[in-house]
């Protein structure tokens, strides 16, 4: 009698464990479920009052006068910040982009060898290094070093060297996922390493590429640091030299005029702010864009 119910106990304890075990899993589940829809409820909670702040502030500020006059000591305009902010975006992409996207299709194409992985390793370094270091190299061997001075040229090198990182890294992402019987296919047909990078594999992942391409610039608009070193600053419009000419930007405008104390210079912060925030919203969504776009493809 006693080894029958023995042997009936031994089920019963065996699922009251597991039946321990699945709770225990089950409110740990729910522990962390929620513990996340708290922090990103706290973050949605910052973001939504910054951007608020922003947006309130930024809105109130825009005049006329932002867009068609120029800095006048602390009031006048953003024009010449405005200006400067896109033409050293651009600039600065018009740099890494190549050598961003070549530095990426070799090491996804090539990624067994020993150069790929000294890339891809220098490459996380870089995104490692803080952006005022990068603008303290910018000063020693172009400002000071080459003699250039504030310029655009210093500004849009240095700020390339610090997209030239994430572009290359989204880039070979976006190439590994190509799929590899579309490249095998075309090897099958003669093509070389070049024609199938260039032709078949790049053509596929642009939107994956442009998505990074994107997200670069984003990053590019809205520094400060690096430009502090090697753009200057001025109250002028690009007079079109890439050297030996500081450029104005919308950062260095809300870094500055924040801290006067005058109502004109904090109303062009705040405008800075908007139209910076407002940038990079569009930037992110057209990054947005294309990564929908890759998928649907």
């Amino acid at each position: 009698m006693s080894m029958a119910t023995g042997a009936a106990g031994a089920p019963r304890a065996l699922m009251a464990e597991r039946l321990g075990r699945l709770r225990r899993r089950r409110a740990m589940a729910i522990g962390g479920w929620v513990l996340s829809g708290a922090a990103f409820a706290l973050l949605g909670i910052a973001m939504g009052w910054i951007l608020l702040m922003v947006l309130v502030r930024g809105v109130t500020a825009l005049t006329p006068a932002v867009f068609t006059e120029v800095s006048q000591g602390t009031g006048g305009g953003l024009l010449n910040a405005i200006e400067g902010t896109l033409v050293i975006g651009v600039g600065a992409m018009l740099l890494a982009v190549p050598f961003g996207v070549a530095a990426g299709m070799y090491v996804a194409q090539f990624g067994h060898t020993h150069y790929a992985r000294a890339i891809r390793f220098l490459a996380d370094v870089l995104v490692g290094v803080p952006s005022i270091v990068l603008g303290y190299f910018g000063y020693i061997t172009m400002v000071e070093g080459l003699g250039w001075n504030f310029s655009l040229a210093a500004a849009c090198i240095t700020l390339a060297i610090l997209c030239l990182p994430y572009i290359c890294r989204t880039t070979e992402l976006a190439l590994s996922q190509v799929p590899a019987a579309m490249q095998e296919a075309a090897y099958a047909l003669g093509a070389g390493d070049g024609r199938v990078a260039l032709r078949i594999a790049l053509p596929v992942a642009m939107p994956g590429v442009l998505t990074g391409i994107l997200l670069a610039f984003a990053i590019s608009v809205g520094e400060t640091a690096p430009l502090l070193y090697t753009a200057g600053w001025s109250a002028y419009l690009w007079d079109g030299k890439l050297t030996h000419s500081p450029v104005g930007y919308l950062t260095y405008a809300i870094w500055a005029f924040i801290n006067e104390p005058f109502a004109e210079a904090n109303a062009l912060a705040y405008a800075a702010a908007f139209l910076v925030t407002l940038l990079v919203l569009l930037i992110s969504v057209a990054a947005r864009y294309a990564l929908q776009r890759r998928g649907r493809i």
